[in-house]
């Protein structure tokens, strides 16, 4: 049984592809900040699940779920989809706080590269995969996501190094699209997004990802 890693799996497109996963026979080790509705995610999901609560910027919590996905068998997939929006509203750059700036990076870029360290000796061993959730901000540039979109934009950089520096891996750096998520909301706050997927639509494409495994790059779902 495969076993893979998913962080920020409590909601949105981390649940999501927990299930879809779990349906297709993999084992899973699931982070994510808030406890109970990690728990309440975990108990919904079928097959072997460790449920790990914690933060990704916690070197601790890092090293937990890696020896948890070990304890399962071995490490075959690492699902980077933790992440922060930043403030909400989206501000402009002449006025981005920041200190929450760097709060944007050290989750999205500097955290998602810290857990791909911790994991990477268990990945190349197994000849595994990376998966680093982007998002078409991270090319595009729409007002107010300068500081998520470029967050996103350095992370699709080290997905593409590793890559070359990994052979033995597949590492996918993947654009879901606009998906009818609370982060997504949040950027726009008081807006109808109900014309967004819900993340489910997609996750059909993810599991024939990482299965198929094609080679490394960036997919647009």
């Amino acid at each position: 049984m495969p076993v893979a890693i998913i962080t920020g799996a409590s909601r949105g497109l981390g649940l999501a592809l927990a299930k879809g996963l779990s349906d297709a026979g993999w084992s899973l080790v699931l982070d994510a900040r808030g406890a109970e509705d990690l728990r309440t995610a975990a108990s919904e999901l079928n097959g072997t699940v460790q449920a790990i609560p914690g933060d990704i910027t916690d070197p601790a919590h890092r090293a937990a779920l890696v020896t948890a996905a070990d304890e399962l068998g071995g490490l075959d997939l690492l699902v980077n989809n933790a992440g922060v929006l930043g403030p909400s509203p989206l501000p402009t750059l002449a006025e981005f706080p920041l200190d929450r700036l760097r709060e944007v990076f050290e989750v999205n870029v500097l955290a998602q590269l810290a857990l791909t360290q911790q994991a990477l000796p268990a990945l190349v061993a197994r000849a595994g995969s990376v998966v680093f959730v982007t998002s078409d901000a991270a090319v595009e540039p729409y007002p107010g996501w300068g500081g998520y979109g470029s967050a996103k934009a350095a992370l699709e950089h080290i997905g593409r190094v590793l890559a070359v520096e990994a052979p033995e891996l597949r590492v996918w750096v993947v654009d879901p699209g606009d998906l009818r998520t609370r982060m997504h909301q949040d950027a726009f706050p008081g807006e109808d997004i109900s014309d967004r997927q819900l993340p489910e639509a997609v996750i059909p494409a993810y599991v024939k990802l990482v299965t198929e495994r094609p080679e490394s790059g960036r997919i647009r779902l």
